[in-house]
C-alpha cells in the first residue's frame, strides 16, 4: 500500500510510544525474520510492505552491501566489593591495547557510580578493572579484562549473555540475536538491520540480478546519550566488495546499505568521487547531513530513537523531509522499534 506525502518542514521527530517497541523476536509473534514490516520511502511517496518484498524494490545491478559481524555474548554479571551486583556490558576492544571499553548497568539503568582503580568480580575467578573513563562523561570506561588462561571469546560463550535494555522483558539465545550473515565474532549488539534476511530472501535477491557484498564492523554498546557521537569501530572494506560497489556505480547500479554499520564502514574507504577503495582498521568517520554520502545511495536500516546520531546518518542519505515523514507515518502506523523491530528502506 502507498500513501502520500507531504515534504514539508520537517517535524520534530516524536519518540515511539512504549507499546510500540518490539519486546521480543518476531518468531516469538509467530512471524519469520522476513515478516517484518517494511516502509519503503521513495521520492514518490511511502510504501507499506514487508521485508520479504525487498527484492521487488531494488532492481538488477544494485547491489546490497551487508554486514559479517556476529554478536558476541557481550554481558556479563559484575559485583562490586561491597556486594552490590551490576551488569558489565563489554562495548569494543581499544587498539592494540588488549583492553575493553565497557559499560556499567545496573538493572535498566546506567551505573555511573564507579571509580578508577575499582575491581569487579565476574563468574569463574575471572575480572574487571577500571582504569579511567572513556572519552568524557561517566557512561563508559576503559578496562583491564583477566580471564585467566581461557581466550575471551571461549570465556563469554561459557559466562556471557546478548545485551538486553528494559524494552526487552525476558532472555533470549543467542541465536536470536545473529545474522544470516554472521560470520566474524565481534559486536556488542547486533547488526540488526540484517536481521529480516533469510536464506529465501537472499536467493530472490540473486535471482532478480542483485548482488549482495560483505563488509564487516563490529558495533559497540548503542545506549549513547543524547547527541553522542559515535566512538571509533573496527570495520573491514574486502578488495572483491570494493570491486563489485565501483562497477555497480559505473554501471548506473544502486549501492543499498543494510545498516548503519554499513554506511559507516563504505563512507570510511570512499573517495571524494564514492569511488571505493579497500582497507581495514579503526574508523572515526561519522556520517551527518552536512558531511553526506558518497558511495550510498539507499538504506536499509531499523526504526531508532529521537535523539540517536543514527538518524543523522538516515538524514544524510533520504533528507530530513524524508526521514521526518517516515518516521510520522511509522507511528501512525504502528511499527516496531529496536533490535526486533520493523525496518525502513531509504531508496531518495
Amino acid at each position: 500500500m502507498t500513501v502520500s506525502t507531504a515534504t514539508a518542514a520537517a517535524p520534530e521527530r516524536a519518540v515511539p510510544p512504549l507499546r510500540r517497541e518490539a519486546h521480543e523476536p518476531p518468531e516469538a509473534r509467530g512471524l519469520a525474520r522476513d515478516a517484518v514490516r517494511m516502509l519503503v520511502a521513495t521520492r514518490d511517496g511511502l510504501t507499506h510492505a514487508q521485508a520479504r518484498d525487498l527484492p521487488a524494490h531494488l532492481r538488477a545491478g544494485d547491489v546490497l552491501v551487508v554486514n559479517t559481524s556476529a554478536t558476541l555474548p557481550a554481558a556479563l554479571p559484575a559485583q562490586r566489593a561491597d556486594g552490590t551486583a551490576l551488569a558489565l556490558h563489554l562495548s569494543t576492544p581499544c587498539a592494540g591495547s588488549g583492553r575493553w571499553v565497557v559499560e556499567l548497568r545496573d538493572g535498566a539503568a546506567r551505573f555511573a557510580g564507579g571509580r578508577a582503580g575499582e575491581r569487579l568480580a565476574l563468574p569463574g575467578g575471572a575480572h574487571a578493572t577500571l582504569l579511567a573513563p572513556y572519552l568524557t562523561g561517566a557512561r563508559l570506561w576503559l578496562a583491564a579484562l583477566d580471564t585467566g588462561a581461557r581466550p575471551l571469546l571461549d570465556y563469554l560463550v561459557a559466562h556471557g549473555a546478548p545485551i538486553r535494555y528494559g524494552y526487552v522483558e525476558r532472555e533470549w539465545p543467542l541465536s536470536d540475536y545473529q545474522t544470516v550473515f554472521a560470520t566474524q565474532p565481534g559486536s556488542a549488539e547486533m547488526p540488526s538491520a540484517g536481521r529480516p534476511f533469510t536464506p529465501e530472501l537472499v536467493t530472490a535477491l540473486v535471482v532478480r540480478g542483485i548482488v549482495v557484498a560483505p563488509v564487516t564492523l563490529h558495533t559497540g554498546v548503542s545506549s549513547q546519550d543524547a547527541g553522542e557521537l559515535p566512538y571509533p569501530e573496527r570495520y573491514a572494506v574486502p578488495p572483491a566488495t570494493a570491486r563489485i560497489v565501483n562497477a555497480a556505480r559505473a554501471g548506473g547500479g544502486r549501492v543499498v546499505a543494510v545498516g548503519t554499520t554499513v554506511v559507516r564502514a563504505l563512507e570510511t574507504v570512499a573517495l571524494h568521487d564514492g569511488t571505493l577503495q579497500p582497507g581495514a582498521g579503526w574508523t572515526r568517520h561519522v556520517v551527518t547531513p552536512q558531511s553526506g554520502v558518497r558511495a550510498v545511495d539507499g538504506l536499509l536500516t531499523g526504526w531508532h530513537e529521537p535523539e540517536a546520531t543514527h538518524l543523522l546518518m538516515l538524514e544524510a542519505v533520504g533528507g530530513s523531509a524524508l526521514v521526518a515523514d517516515s518516521y510520522d507515518a511509522a507511528l501512525r502506523a504502528g511499527y516496531r522499534w529496536h533490535e526486533f523491530g520493523d525496518v525502513h528502506l531509504i531508496l531518495p
